[in-house]
């Protein structure tokens, strides 16, 4: 059931053609993370289910455990005591603190993405009436030319 839910997720997070490469990174990075912490509560719990004073015995706990340690929240309720457990909460901290980079920088990305986009567009449609005007204002001269030059009675 769950490798199933996954694969769509993932199919869902990346297998879109329109969508922009940082959010395709993005979706692959939260990913992984996700996998990261599944794998990483199951990795601890077997690195410390026989160490003295180990306090991640379940896989809840450990699960609990990898969600607070991808966020680096780090409460401290919850935290490995042998070297492997330690091990797999580097592995943990750097997967979460590079994903959380990651959807940080493609938010950011797509904010400056619209701005630019909407003043790309101001400056287009403000080029588009200084055309305008500047050809309304040679008219105007010209049929102001024509007039002081005594063509402007038959007009």
């Amino acid at each position: 059931m769950l490798p199933g839910f996954l694969a769509r997720v993932v199919e869902l997070l990346l297998g879109r053609e329109g969508r922009s490469l940082h959010v395709k990174a993005a979706g692959a990075a939260t990913a992984v993370l996700g996998v990261v912490m599944l794998l990483g509560a199951w990795a601890v719990v077997v690195a410390e289910q026989d160490a003295p004073r180990a306090n991640l015995r379940t896989y809840p706990q450990a699960l609990w455990w990898a969600v607070e340690t991808a966020t680096t929240v780090g409460y401290g309720d919850y935290f490995p005591v042998t070297f492997g457990g330690r091990v797999v909460a580097a592995a943990v901290m750097v997967v979460g603190i590079t994903t959380y980079g990651m959807v940080t920088a493609a938010l950011a990305t797509w904010f400056v993405g619209r701005e630019q986009r909407r003043r790309r567009h101001l400056a287009s449609h403000a080029r588009e009436l200084s055309e305008e005007t500047v050809h309304a204002l040679h008219e105007r001269f010209d049929r102001l030319e024509r007039m002081m030059a005594g063509d402007g009675e038959r007009e």
